[in-house]
């Protein structure tokens, strides 16, 4: 099978032989220069009309097409994009407000010049492997800076300013001040959200320490309008002798970074960062001293779930996503301090019961220690959570109480089935065995207000009759 680089240099030869030239663009020379894998392969065509490259796409595949003024191209099977030179204008705010045109004869230099850090206005040429290199982006590069290529046209796109941020976490770069100094400018407002959460997803997922996105976003002066619930952790006091890391920004930034760790054992890799980040959005609003010289934020994961969630709702539609952290915020107190008082095993039962995802839920509150620079003896607690976690997965296999088991005692569907149900699963989280469970889910609906003794014998005598007939 032909790889996208095997079908650049048969792309490339055919051009030259119209005169033209190609060119590997973008990431993939970037991160050639960098020592790093991306197969992701762009590739620019100079020198021949656009007629001219779809016959010859056309002689070697099935062509794709995004758009005439837009220039790209595509071969059916194939990860390979192909485009032709192209300029842009701005005509409005947003990410998408750009005409378009392409300009076969634009030339190398004001081709890369579109482009926005000079890192990612490298070129290589398919045939020769010369680098084309008109920014000082290969020096750049190896320095480990961020720079933007072009003052006037960088800010044309405030998308660049999540970008420039999410390329210093992935990479480890520091962003040169001159840059700095132009993403404060930015204004940030009219980006639709499904393209922010694409940046922060890649920092989140990408990056070994996704903090560094934030920390470039706040020497941006840029939390404020994606946000502000990230940006009011800044300065927010801890009590020194639990949190010796700092304030809640410091300690978020080192969950966040701990949890990035963690990915490869989680189950939802991307909702568990999520949740690092909003573990403790409710501290800015209950924090206080207490009176005795100790700082408090009592009741701090209780606050921080409708926090979570406008902050989720705002990046993303995806409920689950909002669902998963919300529960994750609202628990992520409750197994470091149950663990720490010796626990039943229904109260731990209760706990994972209460977690969309359990395996997550320690993850984080293991994140959330060493977010306190504690890890060195959470060995004990990890062991017990984890132990007393296995033992809820194998109470939960066990047969359990249904609404046919209700059914059969008698019961019809009404105003306290459910209650029922719920009483029979809280004797089932106890470790009570199937029978004894029965019989006092039995009980419970006998001596419930709505329906009493009497209620119960008739439903009986109805479903008996009912099964004579």
């Amino acid at each position: 099978m032909t790889t996208p680089e095997e079908m650049a240099e048969r792309i490339a030869r055919e051009v030259e032989k119209k005169g033209g030239r190609t060119y590997y663009v973008g990431g993939f020379v970037r991160d050639r220069v960098l020592g790093i894998e991306n197969k992701d392969v762009d590739i620019e065509v100079h020198g021949v009309p656009a007629g001219v490259l779809e016959q010859i796409l056309d002689a070697l595949g099935e062509r794709t097409q995004m758009g005439a003024s837009f220039g790209g191209y595509g071969l059916k099977h194939l990860d390979l994009d192909i485009a032709l030179p192209r300029k842009e204008e701005a005509t409005g705010r947003g990410h998408r407000d750009f005409a378009v045109f392409t300009d076969p004869w634009l030339g190398t230099e004001k081709a890369a010049r579109r482009r926005d850090f000079t890192m990612n206005a490298l070129m290589e040429d398919v045939r020769t492997g010369e680098i084309i290199d008109h920014f000082g982006g290969r020096e750049d590069a190896k320095k480990g800076i961020l720079r933007h290529v072009d003052p006037k046209s960088f800010p044309e796109d405030p998308l660049r300013v999540l970008r420039c941020a999410q390329f210093a976490a992935r990479f480890g770069f520091s962003v040169a001040p001159e840059t700095i100094a132009l993403c404060k400018q930015m204004d940030l407002r009219a980006l639709p959200r499904e393209r922010v959460m694409g940046e922060l997803d890649k920092a989140l997922g990408k990056a070994p320490r996704p903090s560094v996105f934030f920390e470039v976003l706040r020497r941006m002066d840029q939390l404020d309008c994606w946000f502000p619930e990230v940006k009011a952790l800044i300065g927010v006091p801890q009590d020194p002798d639990h949190h010796p890391e700092g304030d809640v920004w410091n300690h978020t930034m080192a969950v966040l970074d701990a949890a990035a760790g963690m990915q490869a054992a989680a189950k939802e890799p991307r909702n568990l960062l999520l949740a690092a980040l909003c573990h403790d959005f409710g501290k800015p609003e209950t924090t206080c001293a207490d009176g005795q010289g100790h700082i408090r934020a009592l009741r701090h994961e209780t606050a921080g779930v409708p926090l979570a969630e406008a902050f989720i709702k705002r990046l993303t539609s995806e409920t689950e996503a909002r669902r998963y952290v919300a529960n994750m915020v609202a628990l992520h107190m409750r197994p470091n301090v149950i663990a720490q008082g010796h626990p039943k095993l229904k109260t731990t039962n209760r706990l994972f019961d209460d977690s969309l995802c359990p395996e997550d839920l320690l993850l984080l509150c293991k994140a959330d220690r060493m977010g306190q620079r504690k890890e060195a003896g959470y060995g004990p607690v990890e062991a017990l959570l984890r132990s007393r976690l296995e033992a809820y997965r194998e109470t939960m296999a066990k047969p359990g109480v249904t609404g046919k088991d209700l059914v059969e005692l008698g019961f019809r569907p009404g105003p306290a089935f459910s209650e029922a149900l719920g009483f029979a699963h809280k004797l089932q989280l106890a470790g009570v065995e199937k029978e004894e469970a029965l019989s006092q889910t039995k009980g419970f609906l006998k001596n419930h207000p709505l329906l009493g003794e009497g209620y119960f014998a008739l439903n009986l005598y109805f479903s008996n009759f009912s099964c004579i007939t």
